[in-house]
């Protein structure tokens, strides 16, 4: 691991694979485990860096492809780079646009040299190589960047995942070679599908490499939550336990709880951001919306042990009148909430582990979840 960078495991749970750790960058430690909020188009939408600092944010997510088009990389290197462009003096990663090549399923095509795609934004041709995926992140200036992966959508066959996978892994070899910032963390991604051999066959050979972190790509895709919950217990424990080990994509308390027992450090997911600005919050595992008429005149907070700005100074009713209202402090303030809520209870699991009460006091996560009632709705990554 380079010099920027270390991991410490300062616990593990006695009953599963949970680690409590810290993972060193040049802008700071992030505490594990840990959910990352992200910022796609460097910024965490409706909040500003010291709103999402207050939150117990510690590293924060944006997104290669999307700031390649929009404002482009040049711009953000103009303005000091992705921390100074954004406001943030803390920990960043950037992904690799790989997931595009998933998402953008009808306006790409894939090579062996890399992926073309139509631009959503202008709709000019553009090449995305693992080369110019490492060069584009290197100008963008996060801590950590991810190498260039191939993610097979689901359902697929094994020959269309293996012929993924093995890309992947050619591609990672490619992605070593360009990378040349040693303030910047190159980490390998994990495919596979949802065919565990392949899984594997994929962790073991990129635990060989001297990597400084580990992600497990490819999952929330639109599999079953038992077959992600297989992936993650077959693959995490296959990574090397001096390094950080991320889930891509992943918020929900059940997952976070199952990926955390099968010793995974990170995550990071839209759904705080993006659940908010439909009016819904996050409260205890339970998402509520807003705009249901029990809300109207309930004047206590969201949750009155969440320290956030939120459930500190508004109600219920009040919130449930913005959202109503349409107004966007609505969704500033939920977004805040939400953003807190998860990271909270990835805290609470952080020091849970600390002091060896991890299944004593989530293991009840690791099950199937109690129903939510009538009125609240068990949170799921849709």
């Amino acid at each position: 691991m380079s010099a920027n960078f270390s991991f410490e495991c300062l616990a593990c749970c006695s009953q599963t694979k949970a680690r409590a750790g810290v993972f060193f960058t040049p802008h700071g430690p992030v505490e594990t485990p840990r959910f990352m909020p992200v910022g796609t188009l460097a910024n965490v939408k409706t909040i500003t860096p010291a709103q999402l600092r207050d939150t117990g944010a510690q590293m924060v997510l944006s997104n290669t492809y999307h700031l390649h088009l929009q404002p482009g990389e040049a711009i953000v290197a103009g303005g000091g780079g992705l921390h100074k462009f954004m406001g943030w003096d803390g920990p960043m990663l950037t992904d690799s646009g790989g997931f595009q090549v998933f998402s953008l399923s009808e306006m790409r095509k894939i090579t062996e040299e890399g992926v073309t795609f139509r631009s959503t934004h202008d709709g000019k041709i553009i090449n995305l190589t693992p080369e110019r995926s490492i060069e584009i992140q290197s100008i963008l200036g996060a801590d950590v960047i991810m190498a260039f992966d191939e993610c097979p959508p689901y359902p697929a066959t094994r020959q269309e995942v293996e012929a993924a996978t093995e890309r992947t892994y050619r591609w990672l070899e490619r992605c070593i070679a360009a990378h040349v910032r040693s303030d910047q963390a190159l980490f390998a991604i994990v495919q596979g599908g949802v065919y565990l051999d392949l899984r594997s066959k994929a962790a073991t050979a990129l635990a060989k490499l001297d990597l400084p972190g580990f992600a497990i790509g490819g999952v929330s895709v639109g599999e079953p939550p038992e077959l992600m919950a297989k992936i993650v217990q077959t693959t995490a424990p296959l990574l090397p336990p001096d390094k950080p080990r991320y889930l891509m994509g992943v918020g929900t308390y059940r997952e976070m709880a199952i990926a955390i027992a099968s010793g995974v450090d990170l995550f990071d997911c839209v759904i705080p951001t993006r659940w908010a600005r439909h009016g819904t919050a996050i409260v205890s595992g339970t998402r509520w919306n807003l705009k249901n008429a029990k809300f109207r005149e309930d004047f206590t907070p969201l949750d009155e042990t969440c320290p956030c700005y939120a459930c500190q100074n508004f109600s219920r009713a009040y919130i449930s009148h913005l959202v109503r209202s349409q107004e966007i402090l609505a969704y500033t303030l939920l977004s805040i909430h939400n953003i807190t809520e998860l990271i909270r209870f990835t805290q609470k699991i952080r020091e849970a582990i600390l002091s060896d009460r991890f299944i004593a006091e989530f293991g009840h996560w690791l099950n199937s979840p109690e129903p939510a009632g009538d009125d609240h709705e068990l949170i799921t990554n849709d």
